[in-house]
């Protein structure tokens, strides 16, 4: 019942970076929905999101010794928001690979909560933000670790792209660590892109615009590494690179 509903705001720690205009013109109980996903002990599943508009939360447990991949793509506007809970098994794997990517005045987010609730599993996630204009690429990432789940071996990376002065950025890792035996790591950076490397390709005869676009490129395939099918990696690819015509390289 919508009445029972509230919308959250940006002084809420999980919606701290969102789009406060956007939230308090949401509907409240459309924004607190999550869609469920379950893979089943020893099974593989491999999903690809491109982001729309708003709002889409998604709540996955993975089985003993089963693996989840999702690859996302986000770059809608003026605000759009993945969400994504996963509460891994014994041996489950989580592996998680998003690209925001856009301008204006779009705000991309990707949010992730990873529980290890057994031990012995697993997950990585690699976020790449490539952002102009005044746009803004999020990337809030949390990973717990329950008492119980040694040999835990977590690790998340972020790292962004500002093609123009008035982009920006933002990560926020988090870990909630309760056993001692795991491996849980994190890290983020953001910048320009890489002049030196563009001035080196550009001597060899590779125009400037063409040698900005294949390190960006490259920047942003980092998110489609761990895929298996590489058809559908380059395609995922192709998706986010088809966005930069609208940037100023």
């Amino acid at each position: 019942m919508s009445e029972l509903a509230t919308l959250p705001t940006t002084q809420d720690e999980d919606w701290r970076y969102a789009d406060s205009g956007w939230l308090a013109a949401a509907d409240a109980e459309a924004l607190a929905h999550w869609k469920e996903l379950a893979v089943p002990a020893g099974e593989a599943l491999v999903e690809t999101r491109l982001a729309g508009e708003g709002v889409e939360r998604l709540r996955v447990a993975v089985g003993r010794d089963a693996r989840f991949e999702l690859y996302a793509i986000n770059a809608a506007g003026p605000y759009a928001r993945l969400e994504v809970e996963v509460t891994l098994e014994e041996g489950a794997h989580f592996e998680f690979g998003g690209v925001t990517i856009g301008g204006g005045d779009n705000r991309q987010e990707f949010v992730t909560r990873t529980i290890h609730a057994h031990p012995g599993a697993t997950s990585n996630q690699v976020v790449r933000a490539v952002q102009w204009g005044h746009a803004t690429g999020n990337f809030l990432g949390r990973i717990k670790v329950v008492r119980h789940a040694q040999k835990t071996d977590a690790a998340q990376n972020f790292r962004a792209i500002l093609l123009e002065k008035g982009a920006s950025a933002n990560a926020k890792p988090e870990l909630e660590i309760f056993a001692d035996d795991v491996k849980c790591a994190h890290g983020a950076a953001i910048g320009q892109l890489d002049q030196q490397a563009a001035y080196y390709m550009a001597a060899r005869g590779i125009p400037p615009e063409v040698a900005r676009k294949l390190l960006v490129q490259a920047f942003i395939g980092d998110a489609f590494v761990a895929m298996a099918d590489e058809a559908q990696a380059e395609a995922m690819l192709e998706r986010a690179l088809a966005k930069l015509d609208e940037a100023a390289l």
